[in-house]
């Protein structure tokens, strides 16, 4: 087995936005070329995190809010949700960014046998409604964060933002679309559907 075969998968369980936010860059700065890539899985206390192209908001609640280094807007994380960051060298596996992001929203769709794209909106969608958000940054042809998945969780923060700055864009998680697999089993299977993905690209 290579380098380029292996995909380690850390699961982290809930820990905080800032910390990780800060272990993946210390992460993807000192990797070298023997490095092994990484998938975590994650889950966040209720926080907003802004994206590169995200204007201020001004939530009425409580919630911290985060600037971030990823792509996008601003998103919502919190208890429910299965947050996997893909530190993954796109370069040593000849990998596209628009490609990538591609292989994200594909492994989410594996794990719910359905769902769609749209153009210029990252993310995965079922019947409108956005049931994974989707933001990455790539330095030196590494990327860092990943993908959000809605599994079981309280959506009303999402109402007091635009998710992924559309206004009115309507949030679902997989328990309201029907689906009764616990978090800590969407996270495996969703790790295990990039991995697949990542490893086949």
């Amino acid at each position: 087995m290579t380098l380029v075969d292996e995909v380690l998968v850390r699961e982290l369980g809930s820990t905080s936005y800032v910390a990780t936010f800060d272990a993946m860059r210390k992460f993807t700065a000192e990797r070298n070329e023997a490095t092994h890539d990484e998938l975590w899985v994650t889950e966040h206390p209720a926080v907003y995190t802004l994206g590169q192209a995200a204007a201020p908001v001004f939530p009425a609640n409580d919630i911290p809010i985060i600037r971030s280094d990823r792509g996008g807007e601003v998103t919502y994380h919190g208890p429910g949700q299965v947050v996997l960051y893909a530190l993954v060298d796109i370069a040593r596996r000849g990998i596209k960014v628009r490609a990538f992001v591609a292989l994200l929203e594909q492994a989410v769709i594996d794990v719910l046998g359905r769902g769609e794209r749209r153009p210029g909106a990252p993310g995965v969608y079922v019947d409108g409604a956005k049931v994974a958000a989707l933001g990455i940054r790539v330095r030196r042809g590494c990327s860092y964060h990943g993908l959000a998945l809605n599994v079981d969780m309280d959506l009303s923060p999402f109402a007091a933002i635009d998710p992924c700055g559309y206004p009115g864009l309507e949030v679902v998680d997989m328990r309201r679309l029907g689906y009764k697999e616990s978090q800590e089993k969407v996270g495996s299977d969703l790790a295990a559907a990039l991995t697949r993905r990542i490893c086949h690209a």
